[in-house]
């Protein structure tokens, strides 16, 4: 006897299959999610001022925003695969406000995703008490007698105003001083000297050849009060005697000088002397 159609099915059970497929829906969705950035790090040296953070994102990307205190989110850094953005040409519109950055992690083009974007804030950052100094450079320096004078370099910073860049003295002014580290050339012993201005007038034994190098500070701060010290600079014997040379030299030829020109005006005045008295003397003879 034939058993009819649709009269009997054999039993079996949906609950492994609906399990299967909720799992399968899930591992999806995960690995869909983008992750949550961490370890957000300002960076910034003489204003020019970088956010890193991590990880290298795989299947999603990242969107940076910036806010300053009671200001709306400024979007920065669309798509970024990478994972830093260049946030200086915001935080030098005032560098004594406090800013907050926040990461956001976002899919990529053409992905789905369900949900609030994953996102972390960074840090506060105030550039005026935050950035780091850079290294300073030393312009030039000479001795003259026993007064050594060093010269550093107004370095400029990323602030721009009408179109130049401005020295970190303009933005700190007094805030910015220097310390000069100077010493013999055969000797370890060091000294210091320090000044709210460019330049360094110190004290040297006549006779010797310093080296010296120089580092700023913001003695104000409560962080990065100091830059890494400037290169080191080493008088040579050239060097330390070059002015008192150049004046003896210039004095020596100044003498020089006002002699020729004695000599020369006195010589005419005898060849002009003898030409009047062979003009006017009588003629013998005639």
């Amino acid at each position: 006897m034939a058993i009819p159609a649709g009269r009997w099915r054999p039993r079996t059970s949906l609950a492994p299959t609906l399990l299967l497929g909720g799992l399968l829906a899930r591992v999806v969705a995960a690995a869909e999610t983008p992750e949550r950035a961490y370890n957000l790090t300002w960076k910034s040296t003489n204003f020019k001022t970088i956010l890193e953070w991590e990880p290298k994102p795989t299947n999603y990307a990242y969107k940076v925003l910036i806010s300053s205190g009671s200001k709306d989110w400024t979007s920065k850094c669309f798509s970024k695969t990478d994972t830093e953005c260049d946030l200086t040409d915001e935080i030098v519109k005032d560098v004594h406000q406090t800013y907050v950055a926040k990461v956001l992690s976002v899919p990529l083009n053409g992905t789905h995703f369900a949900g609030d974007l994953p996102y972390t804030n960074s840090p506060e950052f105030i550039p005026y008490k935050q950035t780091k100094l850079g290294q300073p450079r030393i312009q030039s320096f000479e001795r003259v007698g026993t007064i050594l004078n060093v010269t550093v370099e107004n370095s400029p910073t990323a602030i721009r105003r009408n179109g130049t860049f401005v020295s970190l003295r303009e933005v700190f002014g007094k805030d910015l001083s220097y310390i000069l580290h100077y010493w013999r050339a055969t000797s370890t012993g060091k000294k210091t000297a320090k000044t709210n201005t460019d330049e360094f007038l110190v004290d040297v034994d006549k006779g010797d050849y310093y080296c010296f190098s120089v580092e700023a500070l913001i003695p104000s701060r409560n962080e990065n009060q100091r830059s890494p010290q400037s290169a080191t600079e080493c008088m040579t014997q050239g060097q330390g005697v070059f002015r008192e040379t150049f004046f003896i030299v210039g004095a020596v030829v100044f003498v020089a000088i006002i002699f020729i020109i004695i000599l020369s005006l006195s010589l005419y005045n005898r060849r002009k002397g003898r030409g009047r008295n062979g003009k006017n003397a009588p003629l013998h003879g005639v």
